[in-house]
């Protein structure tokens, strides 16, 4: 067995003012729907769907509805149901953590689809817009998991970057949620940013499509290393929760791609 590194042991509180707490889950939040929305200001100049600042602007509130509900209704759903079934009022309790990404990304799909035929926005267009931008919240979010000592990974004694968590016993595992920031994070935004640069925009759909197929990849190979969530255990044939509600992601990601790559670009067809 090799020597495993210890956890850096954060404060998962950012800040304390008297009895206002403030932790880093929260703030990871925060900058990554502002991070995203700043992005978004620049990238919607260049979009074929005629996306004004405005719009970009009045869909932070909307963002951040369906990001928080979608997320926490994901986490009761997919995730812990039987408990809330029997405590519905703990549901309410999102600061006792529990959000799921698969439910957030609902989320924010119902509310950009709502949005965008309020304003007369095409959707595909106003969607690949906030595909663009959507790893920057992955990152962060993944960040704060590692810094709250939380969904760590299976045990890895052998593992040359194993470590021990605090809650996770005496023996070292894998930073899973590093490894997950660095794929559905870094990786994904630099392949979202390539794919606007060369001109992506141009086929409605293709960056959701991209988006979709590359995050569900990312998530299914994470999981590998994850440690599975203790109420839930290993499913089918050995598969995670993440792995199969990504299974759908993926397939609708690669149908998105394909219905993008056989369409005329929206310039041309103009």
């Amino acid at each position: 067995m090799s020597s495993p590194l210890m956890f850096p042991h954060f404060d998962p509180v950012a800040i304390a003012i008297g009895p206002v707490v403030i932790r880093w889950y929260a703030l990871a939040y925060i900058a990554g729907l502002l991070g995203g929305w700043r992005l978004a200001l620049r990238l919607a100049r260049k979009s074929p769907g005629d996306i004004a600042a405005r719009d970009v602007d009045d869909f932070l509130a909307w963002a951040t509805l369906g990001v928080i509900l979608g997320g926490r209704l994901g986490y009761v759903l997919f995730y812990n149901l039987p408990f809330y079934a029997g405590h519905p009022l703990a549901a309410l309790q999102v600061w006792k953590g529990g959000m799921s990404f698969h439910g957030g990304f609902l989320g924010v799909v119902l509310a950009a689809w709502l949005f965008s035929r309020a304003r007369a926005i095409p959707p595909l267009c106003f969607g690949d817009l906030l595909a663009a931008v959507a790893p920057l919240g992955l990152f962060l979010g993944r960040i704060a998991n590692f810094i709250n000592g939380e969904l760590y990974g299976r045990i890895a004694p052998d593992a040359p970057f194993a470590m021990v968590f605090p809650g996770g016993g005496p023996l070292p595992r894998h930073p899973s949620q590093l490894y997950q920031a660095g794929m559905e994070g870094l990786l994904l935004f630099a392949a979202m940013m390539l794919l606007w640069r060369a001109g992506g925009a141009r086929r409605p759909g293709l960056s959701i499509g991209v988006f979709l197929s590359g995050y569900a990849l990312a998530r299914m190979v994470g999981e590998m290393f994850r440690q599975p969530d203790p109420q839930l255990g290993f499913l089918f044939g050995g598969s995670t929760m993440g792995q199969l509600l990504s299974v759908p992601m993926l397939l609708a990601g690669l149908l998105l791609v394909r219905r993008a790559l056989v369409r005329p670009p929206a310039d041309a067809a103009r």
